[in-house]
């Protein structure tokens, strides 16, 4: 079943031009049109079903510094700033707080790891704690279990997935720009090979900077202008419950299973990195760059079944930019639960958190998280397309860091300095192959 998610309206009619057009409307494509129109761009977003549909109202709705990797850390860090200014220059509310993140262990080689983690994040700014085992065990109360250790992270905090990208779309509006829902782009059209337009099913935008900011869908878009986009798809399962339980944790990860509380006093409940990988086409086309990825996760992912096929986002097929496309005939990605995985992540939250039986389950759903073969996004223009901008492959990390990489984005297009450095993201660190030959784009 979808997630939760609040809906806005559609801009009845689509611009002849735009300084900039977005592809896909989720929480990096809505925040880097917002960002483009607080700086006076005429900006059009495009998308083939609602926005955030997809993996954006099906997270966690983490906005977490604890540990990032080294690439992504400053702009989790800036991330976090936005989200609160957000608020303050929209008016509009994505459920933003700082409430603190909270990580309980049992595992030596857990802690350490965390430590590690913290001595190398304090030199760049960041405050984490670690808790000893009378502090995890004190903190972790609602449990009712002793703990050796964990760590506390008070300036992170959640966002709602189901309100957030919503709410940076009706920010868009208010600034002049325009937000098109079940308007699938096909492609592109270039001019003395650059780009000069985007080609939607309802009619060419003419626009001389186009940002693909597709999701799991983007490589198969890539594919169709001769950009090679490694990218694979891990289909993750989570549920909610209902309020009902208290003085729970707002947010709790240990290794057994992870609870957040939502915006209706509610919790989702999720095991971190459980999935199944659905063979597709281009999962068997990029097998070689995910295989040290898949080898170091085995424990927690498993052989999916024909959902992938199905969907179509991880298509080799060639599309017509004339005729209907996967993504017409998808509007958005909602793929089966792992039924299983669903039964598991509730029975070790209830073990976990005994006041969650005052709870019921009120929904469960899946999404596909579109990850790169080294975990981090790709983001930057590609030098084969000039205007062409590709912003995908966040690797479940993308709500969170969100409006640092909207930010980036709208950085890159005009010019100004950028929020963070933006060499470590650029997708051109995909042109080698598994083998060490740089592949063509």
């Amino acid at each position: 079943m979808p997630a939760p998610l609040k809906l806005i309206d559609t801009t009845p009619q689509l611009p002849e031009d735009a300084d900039a057009v977005v592809i896909g409307g989720g929480i990096v494509g809505v925040f880097a049109a917002y960002y483009l129109a607080r700086r006076g761009l005429k900006v059009a977003v495009v998308e083939k079903g609602r926005i955030g549909a997809e993996q954006s109202s099906r997270n966690w709705g983490w906005c977490r510094q604890q540990n990032r990797d080294a690439r992504e850390l400053p702009m989790a860090t800036k991330s976090l700033d936005l989200w609160e200014r957000f608020a303050a220059e929209s008016g509009e509310d994505t459920g933003f707080r700082r409430c603190g993140l909270f990580y309980l262990s049992n595992s030596e080689e857990e802690l350490a790891g965390w430590a590690r983690w913290r001595d190398f994040a304090r030199a760049l700014g960041v405050t984490t704690y670690m808790l000893d085992r009378a502090e995890a065990t004190e903190r972790g109360r609602a449990t009712g279990k002793p703990w050796k250790g964990g760590v506390f992270s008070p300036t992170d905090g959640t966002a709602d997935p189901a309100s957030a990208a919503p709410a940076v779309a009706r920010a868009i509006l208010k600034l002049g720009g325009t937000v098109h829902q079940s308007c699938a782009a096909r492609g592109i059209e270039t001019e003395g090979g650059r780009l000069s337009g985007v080609v939607t099913e309802h009619g060419t935008i003419r626009t001389k900077t186009a940002i693909l900011a597709g999701g799991a869908w983007a490589s198969s878009f890539c594919r169709q202008l001769g950009i090679r986009f490694p990218q694979a798809a891990i289909r993750s399962s989570i549920l909610a419950v209902s309020p009902g339980a208290i003085r729970l944790p707002d947010a709790l990860h240990t290794a057994a299973v992870s609870v957040t509380r939502r915006g209706d006093g509610g919790y989702t409940l999720a095991i971190s990195g459980r999935g199944r990988v659905d063979p597709t086409p281009q999962q068997l086309r990029f097998a070689p760059q995910f295989l040290p990825m898949f080898a170091r996760r085995w424990r927690s992912l498993a052989p999916g079944g024909t959902e992938g096929f199905r969907s179509g986002h991880e298509s080799l097929t060639r599309w017509r930019l004339d005729a209907p496309t996967p993504m017409e005939r998808m509007r958005i990605l909602d793929p089966a639960v792992d039924k299983d995985t669903i039964r598991l992540t509730h029975s070790r939250a209830l073990d976990l958190l005994p006041d969650l039986k005052n709870t019921s389950i009120t929904a469960a759903w899946a999404g596909y998280i579109d990850s790169t073969p080294d975990g981090v996004p790709g983001i930057g223009e590609i030098a084969a397309i000039p205007g062409f901008i590709l912003a995908a492959g966040f690797s479940g990390h993308g709500f969170g860091i969100g409006p640092g990489a909207g930010h980036l984005i709208a950085d890159i297009v005009t010019g100004d300095e950028p929020i963070v450095d933006p060499r470590a993201y650029h997708p051109d660190r995909f042109r080698k192959s598994a083998w060490g030959k740089v592949a063509d784009f």
